[in-house]
This record gives C-alpha cells, sequence and structure tokens, in this order.
C-alpha cells in the first residue's frame, strides 16, 4: 500500500517515512505543495499525509486539488496549527483526520491503521478475507487477529507475513521470498531485521514463543507454517 507524505520540514518527513516504512508500507515522499500534487498525479497513492504549512502551496490548497480529481482518497493532515478552526476548515475540505505536531509514533501508527482499514474494508481483492492458522485468527481489512476472546492489532507487514505463510502452508517460504514480497524489490536484504520482525511477531502470536507452532524456523532456508 503507497503512502504520499507532503512536509517541508526534513527530519519529520523522513521520521514519518521510517514510521510507515516499518509498518509495511511503501512510502512516496514530497517537500512542498506543488511536489505533493505532481507526486499524487504520478504515483497514485492509496492515501496522503498532509502537512498544512507548505511553502508554494498549503495543504489546504493541495487538499481541495486531491479531492476534486479523487474524491475518496483518505487524507490526514499533520500540523503544527491546533486551533479548532484549523481542525474545522480541514475536515471540512474532506480530510479524514488531524494529526497535530508535536506527536507520538504511537498515535501516527493508530491514526494511519485507522484509515489502512477504511481503505481495505472498500478494496474488493484477495487480502481482505479472514484466515485461520491453528487456533489463531487472522482478519486482514481489520488488521487485527483474534484468539478466543482476546483480540490485539497487527501491522500492514504482519498480516502480510501471516498471510505469506497461510498461502503456503507445509512449505518453507524462503527468507529472500519475504523480503521480496513484504519489504520490496528494492529493500537489500538484512537478516538483522527480518529476525527482529519475527520475533516480535511471534511473541503476538504464539501461545509459546519460544516453542512457536505458526511461525517455524527452517534454518537455513527461511519459516513454514506446518497447516
Amino acid at each position: 500500500m503507497k503512502v504520499l507524505i507532503a512536509e517541508d520540514d526534513n527530519h519529520i518527513r523522513d521520521g514519518l517515512a521510517a514510521i510507515l516504512a516499518d509498518e509495511g508500507y511503501d512510502t512516496i515522499t514530497a517537500v512542498d505543495g506543488r511536489d505533493a500534487l505532481a507526486r499524487f498525479q504520478a504515483e497514485s497513492p492509496h492515501f496522503v499525509l498532509l502537512d498544512i504549512m507548505m511553502p508554494g502551496q498549503s495543504g489546504y490548497d493541495v487538499c481541495r486539488e486531491i479531492r476534486a480529481r479523487s474524491p475518496d482518497v483518505p487524507i490526514i493532515f499533520i500540523s503544527a496549527k491546533s486551533e479548532e478552526i484549523d481542525r474545522v476548515l480541514g475536515l471540512e475540505l474532506g480530510a479524514d483526520d488531524f494529526i497535530v505536531k508535536p506527536f507520538g509514533v504511537k498515535e501516527v501508527v493508530a491514526r494511519i491503521r485507522a484509515v489502512t482499514r477504511r481503505c481495505l474494508r472498500t478494496r474488493a481483492d484477495a487480502h481482505a478475507p479472514p484466515f485461520a492458522m491453528l487456533d489463531l485468527e487472522v482478519f486482514p481489512a481489520e488488521l487485527r487477529a483474534r484468539r478466543g476472546a482476546d483480540a490485539f492489532e497487527l501491522s500492514l507487514r504482519e498480516v502480510g507475513i501471516l498471510r505469506l505463510l497461510h498461502d503456503n502452508a507445509g512449505r518453507v517460504v524462503s527468507r529472500e521470498l519475504m523480503f521480496s514480497r513484504l519489504w520490496g524489490l528494492d529493500h537489500v536484504p538484512n537478516s538483522r531485521t527480518l529476525d527482529q520482525q519475527i520475533s516480535k511477531l511471534r511473541k503476538r502470536v504464539e501461545v509459546d514463543p519460544a516453542d512457536p507452532r505458526i511461525i517455524r524456523t527452517v534454518h537455513g532456508s527461511g519459516y513454514r507454517f506446518e497447516g
């Protein structure tokens, strides 16, 4: 899923890109309003993170133009403007949410996941149907999983890992395949990155992470879900 980040502050833009990349999104960045519109037209992102105070063309103006071209693409304003009138104007222009600077990582992730759920619910594709892995139920369109009465959230990449293992039940999913499918062909494979991701996911989906039944390691090859 592609996300356009339009923000003139380099540190904030890079920070947002890192947060989203870690969640499993393909990020497109723009340094001002005009650049944002050009990238939007060229890349057709699934949703947009949009700063308000940008040189050349404000986020409000960019939002108007995006809405004229693509009425259904979700837009989240990210801005230091925190007055109620600013929020009201942003929402009246068609924004789906409004995040005020300074913000925390958890807040950004929560709002991004909420928008992603709305995107997934409107996409009639093969990624939406729920699936089961032993006693774990995974709901991709909700970015959630459930075991009995216990439900918890998943990132877009975590859902992707589980789906890839589920769809290849009984077969080894190589580390190379995981990287190419879930990080992208341009990503330089890093074993530590994948190991950390799998370790983190096991703690959430396994009954006993020390004795995994959903994500089994096949030494020297990759991972396998027995099914």
